[in-house]
C-alpha cells in the first residue's frame, strides 16, 4: 500500500505540473494554428519541428530516463558517493560532445534530412522553407538532451516536480515569440516560432542546474567512452531509442506518409494537432505514472524483488487504463467539438477542423495502447533488458509501415488523411500485446485475470458514458452554434456530464481503481520509502 501511495503521490505531482504545461501547450499550438492555419508554411514548420521534437520525446520521455535510471540507481545502492557523481559527470560531458556533433551535422545536412522525410512527395521544392527552419531548430536537440539527463538524475532522488515543469518554459518561450510585437522583427511568423523553440530548449536545461548542484553535482569536465557506467547506459540507450520510443517513431512514419502527393494540403499539421490533443491525456497521466514507477521498479529489480515489480506494473496498468479508456471514447465522440472549440480561430478554418478531427478519430482509438506501452517497456528496462522491446518494436514498425502503404494505396478514399493515424494505433496494440505476453512468460503470473476483470468494468462504464454523451451531443445541436462562448458552454457541459456518468458508473460497479485511489489518498501512512542514496 505504501508503494501504491508513493506512485500516486509522485504521479499526482507530475500530473498537476504537466496539466499546467499542457494548457500552455494548447495555447502555444493555438497561436501556431492561428498564425499559420493548415497552410504549406504550417506543414513546413511542423515537419522541421517534429525532427528535433522526436528526439525530445525519445530522450526526455523515453530512452534517456529508462536507460540511465536503472544504472544510476544500482550505483546509488552499491557505490560510494564519489563514484556515483564521477559516473554522472563523465556521462554528462560525453553526452554533451555527442549532442554537439549531431547538432552540427543536422544543420549542415539539413536538405538531406528534410528530403528523407518527404520521400513520397513528388514536389520537394515546396519544402525549401522546412530546410531553413530545420537549421534554426536543430540546436534544440543539444539543450533538450542535456535537460533529459538532468531530469533523469533528479528523478532518482524522487524530485519530479521541477523536471516535469520544464516544458512550461518551452511553451512560454514559443508563445512569447508568437506575439506580434516580436515576430514582426523576423522574416515571418514561422521563423519567430522556431527561435522561440530554441530559446525554450535552453531554458529547460538551465533551470535544472541549481537543483543538480544542490544534490551534489559539480560538473568537472571529463569525457569518457570507456567508463563502465557510461558504457552500460550506452548499451541500454542506443536500442532504447527504438524500443521505448516506438510510438513516436511510428508518429514520424505517419508524417512521412502525410507528405504524399495524394494527401490534402495541411495533412501534416492536422496529424500534429490531433497528436497534441491526444497527448493532453497521454502526457497528463500515463507518462506521469510511467515516470513515477520507473525508479521504483528499478530499485525493486536491483533488490531482486520481482514480485513487487510485477505488482507495481499491474497497479500502474489498471490505474492508467481507468483514465485512458474513457478518454479514448470521449475523444472519438467529441472529436469535432474538441477541435472546433480549441483551434478553429484565425487561419484555422472549418475545413481544417474536419481534416484534424478525422486524424484524431483514428489516433484516439490507439490511446489505451500507447499508454500501456509507456508502462510495460520501463518494466523491461528496470531489469536492464533492452533487446526484447527493440525486437518487438521492429515488428511493430514494419506493421505500421505496411499498413500505412496499404491504406494510402488501396483505402485512401475511406480513410484519407486518417490512414496514418489508424496504422499507428493498430501497431500500438500489437506492440503492447507482444510485450505483455513475453513479460508474462518471463516473470510469471501478473494477475492477468484481475487486470481483465478491471478492464471489463472500465469498458462497460466507458461504453455507457459514450452512448449517453453521443445522445447529449446530438440533442445539444452543437454544430448550430457559430459564436465561441455558446460553443464553449455546450462543450464544457458535455465534458462535465460525461465525466459524471463515467465516475458514477464506476462507483456503482465497484471498480477497484476508484476505491483504491480514494482509499490510498485519504489514508495516513508513515515511513514512506526514501531513495537509498541521499546527499546531505
Amino acid at each position: 500500500m505504501t508503494e501504491k501511495k508513493q506512485i500516486l503521490k509522485s504521479a499526482s505531482i507530475i500530473t498537476l505540473v504537466t496539466i499546467a504545461s499542457r494548457i500552455l501547450g494548447y495555447r502555444r499550438d493555438q497561436r501556431l494554428t492561428l498564425l499559420l492555419g493548415t497552410s504549406l508554411t504550417a506543414d513546413s514548420f511542423v515537419l522541421a519541428y517534429r525532427i528535433p521534437n522526436l528526439l525530445r520525446r525519445l530522450v526526455g520521455e523515453g530512452s534517456m530516463t529508462a536507460s540511465f535510471i536503472p544504472v544510476f540507481t544500482s550505483y546509488m545502492a552499491d557505490k560510494p558517493r564519489a563514484e556515483v557523481w564521477e559516473f554522472a559527470h563523465k556521462l554528462f560531458w560525453t553526452l554533451a560532445v555527442l549532442l554537439a556533433v549531431i547538432t552540427v551535422l543536422g544543420m549542415v545536412f539539413s536538405p538531406a534530412v528534410i528530403h528523407v522525410f518527404t520521400v513520397f512527395n513528388k514536389s520537394p521544392m515546396r519544402w525549401d522553407e522546412a530546410v531553413n527552419l530545420n537549421r534554426i531548430l536543430f540546436p534544440y536537440i543539444f539543450f533538450i538532451g542535456l535537460a533529459a539527463l538532468a531530469m533523469a538524475i533528479l528523478n532518482c532522488f524522487h524530485v519530479f516536480g521541477l523536471p516535469a515543469a520544464t516544458p512550461i518554459l518551452l511553451n512560454i518561450s514559443i508563445i512569447t515569440f508568437s506575439v506580434g510585437a516580436i515576430w514582426r522583427h523576423f522574416r515571418d511568423p514561422a521563423v519567430a516560432l522556431a527561435v522561440g523553440v530554441l530559446v525554450g530548449g535552453a531554458l529547460q536545461f538551465l533551470v535544472q542546474v541549481p537543483s543538480l548542484v544542490r544534490h551534489g553535482m559539480q560538473f568537472p569536465f571529463g569525457v569518457s567512452f570507456t567508463h563502465p557506467g557510461v558504457r552500460a547506459v550506452g548499451r541500454l540507450m542506443v536500442p532504447g531509442f527504438f524500443g521505448i520510443g516506438i510510438s513516436q517513431v511510428n508518429f514520424f512514419v505517419d508524417t512521412i506518409f502525410a507528405t504524399a502527393s495524394r494527401m490534402p494540403p495541411g495533412s501534416i499539421t492536422a496529424l500534429y494537432v490531433a497528436d497534441r490533443v491526444m497527448e493532453l491525456v497521454l502526457g497528463g497521466y500515463a507518462i506521469a505514472v510511467a515516470t513515477a514507477i520507473l525508479p521504483m521498479m528499478s530499485h525493486q529489480a536491483a533488490a531482486r524483488d520481482y514480485e513487487g515489480m510485477k505488482k507495481t506494473f499491474g497497479f500502474a496498468l489498471r490505474i492508467v487504463s481507468f483514465i485512458t479508456v474513457p478518454a479514448a471514447v470521449g475523444l472519438v465522440i467529441l472529436r469535432e467539438p474538441i477541435i472546433r472549440v480549441l483551434f478553429e480561430h484565425g487561419r484555422f478554418m472549418a475545413a481544417s477542423t474536419r481534416l484534424t478531427a478525422r486524424a484524431l478519430l483514428y489516433y484516439a482509438l490507439g490511446l489505451p495502447a500507447f499508454a500501456a506501452v509507456k508502462l510495460i517497456v520501463p518494466a523491461f528496462y528496470s531489469t536492464q533488458d533492452t533487446k526484447t522491446p527493440v525486437r518487438v518494436a521492429a515488428y511493430a514498425l514494419v506493421l505500421n509501415f505496411a499498413l500505412n502503404a496499404l491504406f494510402l494505396m488501396y483505402f485512401f478514399k475511406r480513410f484519407q488523411n486518417g490512414g496514418p493515424a489508424l496504422a499507428t494505433s493498430l501497431a500500438g496494440y500489437f506492440n503492447f500485446l507482444m510485450l505483455f505476453v513475453i513479460f508474462r512468460l518471463r516473470f510469471g503470473r501478473l494477475g492477468t485475470f484481475e487486470i481483465l476483470g478491471s478492464m471489463a468494468k472500465i469498458v462497460v462504464c466507458s461504453g455507457l458514458m459514450g452512448a449517453v454523451t453521443w445522445v447529449l451531443l446530438y440533442f445539444s445541436h452543437f454544430s448550430s452554434y457559430q459564436r465561441f462562448l455558446p460553443q464553449l458552454g455546450v462543450f464544457l457541459a458535455l465534458i462535465t456530464g460525461a465525466t459524471a456518468i463515467y465516475l458514477g458508473s464506476a462507483w456503482l460497479l465497484r471498480c477497484h481503481e476508484i476505491h483504491e485511489v480514494y482509499g490510498i489518498a485519504v489514508r495516513r501512512e508513515r515511513g514512506e520509502p526514501e531513495p537509498p542514496f541521499t546527499v546531505g
